[in-house]
């Protein structure tokens, strides 16, 4: 976690509000970041379950974050190494748009299951499951990543456009043209992780637009 730039994003203490979460700042790979992890009471998926920036207002612009997945020890056999960035979040924290991943999918022998590694929500009606349903295939795609390793996460917001690259890739990885929330709403920036990880963050820069 870096401090003290114009570039790097502080991700001290007494600039976090965390919503269902535990966070703490730690060391791995030799540099420090936040961990994060879920609040297991929280046991239905894709909800406000994230360490919320309670100095941002974000509408446009671009989000990048460096982020690893671990699976806890006690992960059930559904978890994937949930991991992401919500943002738009509302002050009551009941309205959100979301990137996440997934990290052990994408070494899966289930074809089913690596077309499930990047997913889009929004919070509160769009869920992964109702989209899966509604519009398969629209809101998850595949990367090439795995658990236990730095991802490079650039999310790029325009109006009710936004669009998730992986690893510094020249295109898109995922591509979304209608965010479920509309395109006027600004909001906090949240870390965001799910049930069964232990999710690590460091390097968030924000460039509004």
């Amino acid at each position: 976690m870096r401090h003290g730039t114009d570039q790097f994003i502080d991700l001290a203490a007494d600039r976090l509000t965390l919503v269902d979460v535990q966070a703490m700042v730690a060391e791995l790979d030799g540099s420090q970041g936040l961990k994060v992890t879920k609040n297991p009471a929280v046991e239905a998926f894709d909800e406000p379950t994230f360490a919320k920036l309670t100095d941002t207002n974000f509408h446009n612009g671009t989000i990048k974050v460096k982020v690893l997945g671990q699976l806890l020890p006690d992960a059930p056999e559904y978890a994937r190494g949930f991991i992401g960035v919500a943002f738009r979040i509302n002050e009551s924290n009941t309205q959100f748009e979301a990137f996440y991943i997934r990290p052990t999918n994408a070494r899966s022998e289930d074809q089913m299951r690596r077309n499930r590694v990047v997913q889009y929500i929004s919070f509160p009606d769009y869920k992964f499951d109702r989209l899966r349903v509604e519009s398969p295939g629209v809101y998850e795609a595949y990367a090439d990543i795995g658990l236990d390793e730095w991802i490079d996460l650039t999310i790029e917001v325009l109006d009710d456009h936004a669009q998730l690259y992986v690893n510094h890739a020249s295109q898109p990885t995922l591509v979304v043209k209608d965010l479920k929330n509309g395109a006027t709403n600004g909001g906090a920036i949240g870390l965001w992780v799910d049930v069964g990880t232990a999710g690590y963050f460091e390097d968030l820069q924000i460039i509004p637009r």
